[in-house]
Parts: structure tokens; sequence; C-alpha cells
């Protein structure tokens, strides 16, 4: 048999502290290092401490739909919203349901909660519908229309009607036949339009004897529509069907349109971005239709493109108002863009709308309460304040109890203390995680897992000197038996954790989530730092002497005398036995 390796240390490499410990003090230092050249040195703060807003939605009766206020929508409306917000780059909002028809949204306070709130229940109901007349914004003092055909709105930044879709940019309408008879329901009672000198078919303005009511409807609403106030745009794209022949206002209020039924919906919008039109050097919002909606744009487009103005435009409606009315002057598939006076921040609100999709419901904003920071902080004081007592107690017992002990155990917290600091401030920018009063009692209630799995090794050392073993053996032998009871105990209250964030919402999710990584950090700390550091404490003579300061002393512990080194078979001392 072959002699064993001397000077080979103990399996796992536990011979060589150091490596470990310099692996752990390098991830401290890059961590600590990165927070501080990110310019994020504090963990983002959530409503409760930072302030905020929060916004109640109440949902509002669909025409015709009774029982479209159930609970299916309202989850699909809390989901969409939570996107939204989230699309936005804005941390910690908190999106959930309250009683049958109520949505409580809170913001917390940052650089873009503006732009949140501005979505929040923003319906998103996209609509490519055909251009049947325009005229300009204003209410005709006479109360009877009067648009041309022919019309279109004055100039300005806003979307004019004189753009066009080519190449990728366009959007569909409706097919001539339909056109004509949508404008002669709308306007008249004339089953033909007459061309004009010009060629271009006029609307009649005035209705006659044998115009039908809801023609006459149609023509009193348009003749006293004004769009130049929010009043009169918001009234005009109230209720209306996508099947409707509708009026509606440009959505910078210089045009009103009287619109044919919706023939694309948002629905078929299967992305959206924004980005520069370079030879305009303009803002845009590009979209890519779905399958489906991409045979329904050709089809849509190749009849446009036969008609004159303005019956070869189509209006992009989002939620009744007109964003843009481009001409179509050729037969068009698969995108679209969606131009006009976008600035970057419009044109990527709009895009973040189009993308995550149209709410379910309709909502109005029922309260906006400005959430303040101060009643989170007399909380989070309190809490700071119990924590600190904890772990002012939880130090007074590793002393009393531990003594030389207690230095290892405080110089781990204060390892773990580091990493934690830094991940949270870091998670901020990374993935919007954003520290609230629960996730502050996740970090407290971590204090005591982390004590818990030095006391697990600290006892096991103490229970081998108790049997007779001198440290360094007692250190190694101790280390198995403390690994799997640390494991063990790590591992459930990580999959408390992590069951904990599936399940629930909003700051509870906070909770969970700084429970689980303070666990998994405690696995880190204990085989990084504590097991390495202990092994170098027991080469000095401090603590393998056993003093009595040190917390392993023999005596103290009870240790069966004598300390055994090796064993070996004792020679008989009795002549007979010999």
């Amino acid at each position: 048999m072959a002699a064993p390796k001397k000077g080979r240390g103990p399996s796992g490499g536990q011979g060589r502290p150091g490596r470990a410990l310099a692996l752990i003090l390098i991830a401290m230092v890059a961590l600590t290092g990165g927070m501080f050249l990110s310019g994020h040195t504090t963990p983002r703060l959530g409503i409760d401490l930072a302030g905020g807003t929060s916004i109640t939605l109440k949902a509002k009766s669909q025409p015709g739909k009774p029982d479209a206020i159930n609970q299916t929508n309202m989850d699909t409306a809390v989901s969409i919203i939570e996107r939204r917000v989230n699309g936005l780059g804005v941390s910690e909002a908190e999106v959930q349901t309250q009683g049958r028809d109520n949505i409580i949204v809170n913001i917390p306070k940052g650089t873009n909660s503006k732009q949140a709130r501005e979505q929040v229940g923003t319906t998103a109901q996209l609509y490519f519908r055909p251009v049947l007349a325009v005229t300009e914004g204003k209410a005709t003092p006479t109360g009877t229309a009067s648009p041309s055909a022919s019309g279109s709105p004055k100039p300005s930044a806003s979307p004019s009607s004189k753009e066009t879709a080519s190449g990728s940019k366009a959007t569909p309408s409706a097919s001539a036949t339909t056109q004509g008879r949508a404008v002669t329901g709308a306007l008249t009672k004339d089953t033909s339009p007459s061309p004009s000198a010009s060629g271009t078919p006029k609307a009649s303005a005035s209705p006659s004897a044998s115009v039908d009511p809801a023609t006459a409807e149609l023509q009193k609403k348009f003749a006293e529509l004004d769009c130049s106030t929010k009043a009169g745009r918001a009234k005009a794209g109230a209720n209306v069907k996508p099947t409707d022949t509708t009026v509606a206002c440009s959505s910078e209020g210089d045009a009103k349109y009287v619109l044919g039924p919706a023939e694309v919906s948002g629905t078929d919008v299967g992305s959206a971005k924004a980005a520069i039109d370079q030879q305009r050097g303009m803002w845009i919002v590009q979209m890519d239709f779905t399958d489906k909606g991409s045979k329904k744009f050709q089809k849509i487009t190749s009849k446009l493109s036969t008609q004159q103005s303005p019956m070869n435009q189509f209006a992009i409606a989002l939620d009744g108002e007109v964003v843009s009315a481009p001409q179509v002057n050729e037969t068009l598939s698969g995108s679209a863009e969606i131009s006009g006076s976008f600035t970057q921040q419009s044109a990527q609100d709009l895009a973040n709308v189009l993308s995550y999709g149209a709410l379910p419901l309709s909502f109005r904003e029922d309260t906006v309460t400005t959430v303040t920071a101060a009643l989170g902080g007399e909380q989070l004081q309190a809490g700071l304040i119990a924590g600190a007592i904890g772990l002012a107690l939880v130090v007074i017992y590793l002393v009393a109890y531990y003594r030389g002990l207690a230095l290892i155990a405080l110089l781990s917290l204060a390892a773990s203390g580091i990493l934690t600091y830094t991940l949270m401030s870091l998670l901020g920018p990374a993935i919007g995680f954003a520290l609230n009063l629960p996730a502050v009692c996740g970090a407290i209630v971590a204090i005591g897992i982390t004590a818990d799995s030095f006391i697990v090794y600290f006892e096991r050392i103490r229970d081998e000197i108790r049997e007779g073993r001198t440290l360094r053996p007692a250190v190694e032998r101790a280390w198995p038996r403390a690994r799997r009871t640390i494991l063990v105990s790590d591992f459930v209250s990580f999959l408390a954790a992590a069951v904990l964030f599936i399940v629930t919402v909003g700051k509870v999710q906070g909770f969970a989530f700084t429970l689980g990584l303070t666990t998994l950090l405690d696995v880190v700390v204990v085989f990084l730092f504590t097991k390495p550091v202990m092994t170098l404490m027991a080469r000095t003579k401090f603590f393998s002497s056993g003093h009595p300061w040190s917390g392993l002393d023999p005596k103290r512990l009870g240790a069966k005398p004598p300390l055994r080194r090796s064993r070996r078979v004792n020679a008989p001392t009795d002549p007979k036995e010999a």
C-alpha cells in the first residue's frame, strides 16, 4: 500500500483559504467600484419612501356591452397598464384592482412619472378609417355643415391631410364603392357625388327634405363640432363604435373630419417603435402589422390609391382623435407609419402604448393623490431603529456567548452588508428594483438568517472540541456537518421567498425579493468568507491554544481529557500481561 502524500491539505481545497477570501474581496471591490462609477450610490426608493402619485381609475360602462366590466377584463387592463408604465422605465410602479371597477396605480416620484400618469388610463383604441370629408376645426356659425370633399386643413405643425403614404408608410381605408356610399350617406341623400370642375367630388352641405334622420344628425354634429377646445375633441370621439360613420377632430384641433367605418384596428398592429425620418428630419412611429392585418392593409390600400382627394386619404384615429391623415397613392403591405408633430417623447409614448395593446375597458381618473414620503420616512426610521436594536442584541449575545468568535461573526455580517447594499444600488437601474418598507423588513430578517448560519458552524466546532479534538482538525471536521445544515436551512428560506414572490403582487414582492437575495448572499458569505476566516483564525495562537476569551476554551466547553491528537495502542504495564 502506498504511503499517503505529506503536506496535502484537506479535500475540497479547504487548506487554501486565501483563494476563497481573495475571490469574495475582488467581488466586493468590483461591485463597490461599479456602484460609484455608475453614479448610483444609493438604492432606489419605492413610493412609500420616496413619495409619488397614486391614481384611482374607474372603469366606464361600454355602449352595447353591459357585461364588459368583469374580472377578466380588469385583470387584462392591470397587466397592460403595468407593462406600459414599466416600459417607460418607472421603477416599482404598483398596479392592482380594488373592488369591482377600480384600479389603483401607484407611481413613484421619478423622471418619467409624468409620462406614466398620462398613459395609465389611455385606452389606445387605434382605428384606420376612410376620410369622407374634412374642413377647419371650428364650429360652423350657421349650424349647418359645409365641408368640401377636396378641402384640407390649414397648414400647421400638426399632421396634414397632404401627407402621402408611400413605401412603408400608409394606412388602410374603405374601398371606392364603400367610400362613395359613406360620403353620400353621411352628408347627402344623393347616391352618386357629382364631380366639380376640378374633378374633385363635392359633399352637399345643406340637408334637404329627403335627408334621412341619421344623416341629418351627422350633419348637425359635424356643423356644431368645435375642435379648438379639448372638451370638444373629447366629445367627438366618445362612445363611437368601429362600425359607425362618425365625426372626429385632429389631435391639434385645427381640422375636423367625417370618417367612415374602421377598416383595420390596433389589434392588427404587431409592433410599433419610434424613429427619426432622416429625409424629413421628424419623429415618426413605425408599425408592423400582423399577418391578418397585413392582408387587410394591402387590400384596402389597393382600392384607396384609385380615389380622388380626400377619398384617397385614411385617418389614423387614436382614442377618437385623428393623429394623421395621409394620402395613399399605391398599394402597400406589411407596415405603416404615423407621422405628425411628434417630439421624441410623444413618439416613444405612442409606440409604447401601441406595442403593449389597447385596454379592454375605458377608464376615467377618479382621484389623483400626491403621496409624500413623510409617513414612509417615519416608518422607515422606526424600522431602522428596530433593526439596530435587534442587531445590537445579536452582537451582545455573540460577544457574551462566543467571545472571540464574535469577531468572525461581525466581520461576516459586515461582508454580507456590503454585498447587499451594493447589489441593491446596482439592481435599481438594472432591473428597476426599488427599496420599499417591506424590502427593508426582508433585509432586517436576513440578519437573523445570516447569524443563524454562523451559530450552526460555531456549535459544530465546539462539539468537536468537546469530543477531545484540537482546534484545527475540529474546524475541518465540523465544516461538512455544518455545511449540510446551512444549505438545507437556506434552501427552505429561499424556496419560501420564491413562492411568496410568485404568488403575491405589489410591495410584498419587495419583501420576497430581498429575502431571497440575502439568503443567496448568506451562502456566498459563509462559504467564501466565514469558513476561510475561521480556518485562518484557527492557526493563530489565541484561538488554537484555547484562550479563555477565544470562545473555544476546552475547560469551559467540558472537553474530554486528555485531548486526542492521534490514536495509539498503549503498551501493557503488567508483566503478567506481556
